[in-house]
């Protein structure tokens, strides 16, 4: 199986990109969608946050997590915020090891895996868990001109931009940058080129990687 770590800073076209390959026959994995399962009822992740942030975080009859309470302290200073990483991520990373090697991911034909990861930098120890590591590219001043123009303000784009990795940085780790400072036709026709480049090639793994 043929695995991708997709990235890319916010509105980049990520998931555009990943929607073109989902359609084209890859097995898509939003790495969100497992840090949400993690942190399901009664889960030693839960447990190990509520001890850490707080019990009450944790709703008495269904144990059910407040996620708006525990972002509301875990993010008040960097060193909690660390410390919720540091509780998170090593589930995060063994939930998605098991995926890739026991769900219909491994099944699908072409053998190909993609997971969006909103935070690259976050992952870098999982990096020997993907063959290649895709970044779409757009610089970040037109990115924020895009979020603007979809509703979002210049103010919440910064917060969130702060927080990912920069555009620098998300370069320097990748083996592909696909380009988006093009038009929607564009990003999707280099997207097909990069799935019918690895077609040809019969999906195997980069030298190095």
């Amino acid at each position: 199986m043929y695995v991708v770590f997709l990235a890319g800073g916010i509105a980049s076209g990520k998931s555009t990109v990943a929607g073109e390959l989902e359609r084209l026959g890859a097995w898509r994995v939003d790495l969100d969608q497992i840090s949400r399962e993690v942190l399901e009822p009664g889960t030693e992740t839960t447990r190990a946050v509520a001890d850490a942030f707080g019990t009450d975080l944790l709703d008495p009859e269904t144990g059910v997590l407040n996620r708006r309470l525990l972002a509301a302290r875990a993010f008040a200073t960097p060193e909690d915020a660390a410390l919720l990483e540091a509780l998170e991520l090593p589930a995060i990373r063994a939930r998605l090891a098991e995926v890739l090697t026991h769900s219909a991911c491994a099944e699908t034909e072409p053998a190909c895996c993609v997971v969006e990861i909103p935070l690259l930098d976050r992952m870098t120890d999982s990096f020997d868990l993907a063959d290649e590591i895709v970044v779409v590219g757009l610089p970040k001043a037109e990115r924020r001109v895009r979020a603007i123009g979809r509703g979002m303000t210049g103010e919440d784009f910064d917060a969130r931009a702060a927080n990912q990795p920069s555009d620098e940085w998300l370069a320097a780790h990748a083996d592909t940058v696909i380009n988006n400072a093009g038009s929607l036709e564009d990003l999707v026709a280099e997207t097909d080129a990069w799935w019918e480049a690895h077609e040809r090639c019969g999906w195997t793994a980069r030298v190095g990687r």
